[in-house]
């Protein structure tokens, strides 16, 4: 059977390097699930969930990403992504704690320039995806999410 080699790279890490079956990415028009030999591949990842397979009908690892670009080409998948972290890596309260603090600087709409204000969208779009991660894989792996997978 033949795999994808799937990267994911920020500017501080890689974050994931390994052969896949299957990789699922939010892009600007929905998501785009790529399987082996998908026809080449060049678009924009927005902030969401980033689900990748091993293998068909395997258990699935998940990863949320604050966006940037994708290329996929003879089985290579390379994500660069802005930000990017595995589910289990995510502590819940602080991503909720930034979540509210992105909220409240959003309320100040009035006191903000239109950069200040896409940097403050972008920043409340990247804390609820990588609360929607962190609380669907919380579900499905019983992990804890506080930091240090202790209750």
């Amino acid at each position: 059977m033949a795999n994808i080699h799937f990267k994911i790279v920020t500017p501080e890490r890689t974050v994931a390097d390994q052969e896949v079956y299957q990789v699922t990415l939010p892009i600007q028009d929905g998501e785009v699930t790529v399987l082996p030999e998908h026809i080449p591949y060049i678009g924009l990842v927005r902030a969401g969930e980033i689900v990748l397979r091993t293998e068909p009908g395997g258990p699935e690892t998940s990863f949320a990403t604050s966006g940037g670009f994708v290329e996929f080409h003879k089985n290579v998948l390379v994500v660069l992504a802005d930000t990017a972290e595995r589910a289990e890596e995510i502590d819940l309260e602080r991503a909720e704690a930034a979540r509210a603090r992105a909220l409240e600087l959003q309320k100040e709409r009035i006191h903000m320039d239109d950069e200040e204000y896409a940097r403050t969208a972008a920043l409340l779009e990247k804390e609820l995806a990588r609360i929607k991660v962190a609380r669907k894989r919380h579900g499905r792996t019983g992990i804890h999410l506080n930091g240090n997978n202790q209750p």
